[in-house]
């Protein structure tokens, strides 16, 4: 792959896919949070439980979800032979 395709590709991967997929899963991550906090206020209440319940299972979800996403899009950036470094480029480690 010439070196110009690859800094594109790397460019796209830091500049729009990075911060999107580290975004959503801050979404998924204060979501998850939210049901943790609706679950405990709402000990007494079965209904609003549940409706901790759900928000903490789509959370769980939503940070498999981004995870697993991260994980294919380094899978196929390494088959293409474009360094994907090991963590996202918006975490700053």
């Amino acid at each position: 792959m010439s070196a110009q395709a690859t800094t594109l590709i790397n460019n796209i991967k830091q500049q729009i896919i990075a911060p999107i997929i580290l975004l959503l899963f801050v979404l998924s991550l204060v979501l998850f949070f939210w049901g943790v906090a609706e679950f405990i206020k709402e000990a007494g209440n079965e209904q609003a439980r549940q409706v901790g319940r759900d928000h903490m299972l789509w959370g769980i979800i939503g940070i498999f979800i981004m995870v697993g996403a991260w994980g294919i899009i380094t899978i196929a950036l390494n088959s293409f032979g474009v360094d994907v470094g090991t963590v996202p480029a918006g975490l700053g480690l």
